[in-house]
Parts: structure tokens; sequence; C-alpha cells
């Protein structure tokens, strides 16, 4: 006579099973595994376990197996099923990904499930199956773009070289101006966080004015030396670099990474630079605001404080702005550069090898 399989429970295999057999949200097949695995703990038999749960014995049996053999992963997840091979899809899969990947359609600019599976005159969730099995995602595309600077290796392995290896008795600053920064007042409240539901906020808005946040991040420890402005052109440009200056200690030279907007190459940027030596400045490869470190912060910035907030004037942006920078700088840390000159380059030619494998349409 056979003998079922005797199941002993850690607590926290307890545990974790009474939530599942009470769970509300829990899928029912998986109610009904946590509660045969916790009525086979305490002995009770499968004759007696199919009758309470209303299942049959085979099924009981089955679950109690696996619970043995593979714990909690075995009752999680249903066991490969056997079947015959899907030949339909195994014949169109490759026509399926060349078509996906070569062409589009006549009217649009990518393939849908249903638009390719009347194309191919097949099921749409054939068409499904077979992107997922293949990771392809035709309704989703990313943004990029290859530096066609011609000394990008140069100023590429002179910034990284500041990240990695700053000179002596100097700080490295990474500088920028985040322009257009939209004090926006919602048209209706807002309904705040609870279980169960996110907070929200209305589609449309209120424009309030706008501001300019000029920012130097120190690599050295991550502070933030700032200013917003209504306007970026070299004037406040000049006023920052002034403000920089006065804000750091007069013996140190200064190196700051920039990108190539022409209010940092300025006539009268240049005369004032001209007259402070201890003002170096790195200019980033064209097309290259990842290798400037502050755009780094002020994502965070966007995401912490600018994108989900409400300002019903320029004044309270820019006070919630520099509230933030004050609590930045009290606890920073340095945005830490890890990538190679050489990791960066290879990543760069293989890039551009693709792109010029690829017929622009």
């Amino acid at each position: 006579m056979r003998i079922a399989d005797s199941i002993s429970l850690s607590d926290q295999d307890r545990q974790i099973l009474r939530r599942w057999s009470r769970g509300r949200s829990t899928p029912a097949r998986l109610v009904t595994r946590a509660n045969i695995v916790l009525r086979a703990a305490e002995g009770q038999e499968n004759q007696q376990i199919a009758a309470e749960l209303m299942i049959t014995e085979q099924t009981v049996g089955r679950w109690r197996r696996r619970f043995a053999s593979a714990g909690l992963a075995g009752i999680q997840k249903d066991a490969p099923r056997g079947g015959r091979k899907p030949a339909v899809r195994e014949r169109m899969a490759r026509r399926i990904i060349e078509t996906t990947t070569q062409r589009t359609p006549q009217d649009a600019t990518h393939w849908s499930t249903r638009t390719l599976a009347k194309f191919l005159g097949i099921d749409k969730m054939m068409v499904q199956r077979v992107w997922q099995a293949n990771g392809l995602k035709p309704h989703r595309v990313k943004t990029f773009k290859v530096s066609n600077d011609p000394q990008f290796v140069e100023k590429l392995t002179d910034i990284v070289g500041l990240y990695l290896d700053p000179p002596d008795r100097a700080l490295v600053l990474s500088c920028d101006e985040k322009s257009q920064i939209q004090a926006l007042d919602r048209t209706q409240k807002s309904l705040p966080l609870k279980r169960g539901r996110c907070g929200t906020m209305t589609h449309d808005y209120k424009r309030n004015g706008a501001t300019t946040l000029f920012a130097a991040l120190s690599t050295l420890d991550g502070k933030v030396i700032s200013r917003c402005d209504a306007r970026h052109r070299h004037q406040e440009w000049l006023k920052f670099l002034k403000q920089i200056d006065a804000e750091t200690q007069p013996e140190l030279d200064l190196h700051l990474i920039v990108d190539n907007y022409a209010t940092h190459k300025h006539p009268r940027v240049r005369a004032w630079l001209k007259r402070r030596p201890r003002f170096h400045l790195h200019f980033t490869p064209t097309s290259s605001s990842w290798l400037n470190l502050v755009e780094r912060w002020f994502r965070e910035l966007t995401d912490k404080r600018i994108r989900r907030g409400t300002f019903t004037s320029v004044a309270k942006l820019e006070a919630a702005i520099d509230s933030y920078i004050q609590t930045h700088n009290q606890n920073s840390k340095a945005f830490i550069w890890t990538a190679g000159v050489e990791n960066i380059l290879g990543k760069v030619r293989r890039a551009r090898a693709v792109l010029n494998n690829v017929a622009i349409a």
C-alpha cells in the first residue's frame, strides 16, 4: 500500500502558506494547494483532505508530493505539461520574425499583433507568442544619438580622466543649466495615496511662468552650487561663474565640465575666464550630455521634487528647488563614475558599425 509523503513545515513556510490560503487576490489554484499542504502538515490523510476541499485524492496526492520534493516553489507554478508541439507556430515563426523586423505596414510605422496576423493570415495569439518568445516589442522604441564630434576621443578622454583621476589641489565641477522649469498648477485638487490606489493628479495644468536653474555638481562630495534666473544668457552664466568663484576655496584650481552651448563660449565669458587662471573649462563632445554628471543629478531633482509638484508662482517653484538643494547638500553623496574610456569607445564603435549597416528609410 502506498504511503503519503509526510509534510513538515518551518515557521516561515507555515506563515507563507497561511497567507496564500487566505489571500483574496491569490489565484484560486494556489489557495487550494496551500490548504492541501497545511492539512497534510497536520497529519490528515489524502482522503480526508479531498473530502474537506471537495477535490480528488489524485489532486491532493500530486501537490503533496510536489511540496515534499520542491517546497513552496513546487506548488507555486504548474508543472510542464505534455502535448504535441505547435507545428503551425514553428513553421510560421521565422516568417513572423522576418516580417516584424524587416518590413513595415503600408499605413503605419510598426506592426501590432492584429495587423500582422491579418497580413499573414494567422491568429493574433500566434503572433503574440512568437514575439514573446523572441523578445520582440514593436510598440516600444528608445532614443539615441551617436556623437559625430571630430574631437570625440580627445574630449572623452579628458573628461573621463577628470572623473577617474582628478588633479591634485583642484575641484572638478560638473556644470549646466536646466532651462524652462515651469511652475505648473493643477486645475483640480489631487487625491492622496491610499491602500489599493496610487495618488492622482489632473492631466491638465495652468502655467505660472518658468525659471532656469544653474547648477555646479562637485564630483568630490556631491554638493551643489546653484542659482535660479529668469533667463540663461551669457550675462546670467557670468553671474553664476562669479558665484562659483566666491563659494569655493581660492587656493584650488577649478575644472568645469560644460556642454557646447554658445553662452559658455561667449567672448565676454572668455575674457573673464582669461583674467582668472584658476578656471579651466572642459567641453563635452556634441550630443553627449550623458557625459556630464550634473545631468544625472537633474534627473533626481525632476523626479523627486518638480514633476509631481504644484506651484502657483515662480517664486514658490524656486523656493522648492532651493529647499531641495539645501537638504541635498546636508546629506550629499558623490556620483561615482566607473566607465573607462576603452569601454565607452567599444560601445560607440559597435553602435556605428550597426548604424552603417542599416539603410535609412
